[in-house]
């Protein structure tokens, strides 16, 4: 009975050693043909490591030959399936540059585009890949703009568009959140948070960057010296209507009329 098993263990696991065996040869193989069509079987049977393994010694042999344009393709997409964008996106460069024409060609360039959408990281870190992403996707918008996978790109410009405006956000609220530590922080917040709605007009952060606006100006005056108290009032006062003409049913309304309840008792000192 063990014997058996043992037995049945080694049937099953018999084509994994001949697998391993059959790749292990035709990677040590000096056929690029043969290399290249056990490139493409590994590829349509989804094993993409051993398929970009042998592609990555076909690519160079096959440069300027017929076989060059599929052998590339082949080999980006094989890295774009292991989800390695860096790797993909080198060889889905080349393929835009070297075949600008290609059958491949705007396939590529969307992938290029989404392998930098998919490697953009959280917006509190570094956001150069998301900003190559967008140069990325803007381009492919450009050249093929009645296209399906255009409205996808259009999609993923938004949603990394707001990622860059909400790293703008979380830094003017740092801003406010240091106040007056070291100077007056709260005009930072606001400078930083009027940029923000500049460059990112449409963005779906733009009612939390203009509450954000108001609450620093409020701040502002609240802490404010004597000599800059009123000057600072005003200004808060004129904020609030700029904020709330533009979102009279702002999900901040509560808040907001709290502060403006004050801001008005204020104002009435001043003769307003």
């Amino acid at each position: 009975m063990q014997l058996n098993k043992i037995l049945l263990g080694l049937l099953l696991l018999w084509p994994l050693f001949t697998g391993c065996s059959e790749y292990s040869k035709v990677l040590k193989n000096a056929d690029v043909d043969e290399k290249y069509e056990y490139a493409k079987m590994y590829y349509e049977q989804g094993k993409y490591t051993k398929s970009s393994t042998l592609l990555t010694d076909v690519v160079p042999i096959y440069r300027g030959t017929e076989k060059a344009e599929e052998a590339l393709y082949l080999l980006a997409m094989s890295y774009f399936n292991l989800h390695d964008y860096v790797s993909s996106s080198e060889y889905f460069l080349r393929y835009v540059n070297n075949y600008p024409r290609g059958a491949k060609v705007q396939e590529c360039r969307f992938n290029l585009a989404y392998g930098d959408y998919k490697d953009s990281p959280d917006a509190r870190l570094d956001q150069t890949v998301t900003k190559k992403a967008i140069k990325e996707l803007d381009s492919f918008i450009d050249l093929y703009p009645r296209t399906q996978l255009a409205d996808s790109a259009t999609v993923m410009r938004i949603e990394l568009s707001d990622r860059l405006c909400y790293k703008e956000y979380l830094s003017a609220k740092l801003y406010l959140d240091l106040g007056t530590y070291m100077g007056n922080n709260y005009e930072s917040a606001v400078i930083t948070a009027r940029n923000a709605q500049d460059d990112y007009p449409f963005s779906k952060y733009r009612e939390d960057l203009g509450f954000l606006i108001f609450k620093a100006r409020y701040e502002a005056a609240v802490n404010s010296i004597a000599e800059k108290e009123e000057e600072r009032y005003r200004q808060a006062f004129d904020e609030y209507f700029t904020f709330i003409n533009e979102f009279p049913e702002t999900v901040y309304l509560k808040e907001t009329r709290k502060m403006y309840d004050k801001i008005q008792k204020k104002m009435a000192e001043y003769g307003e």
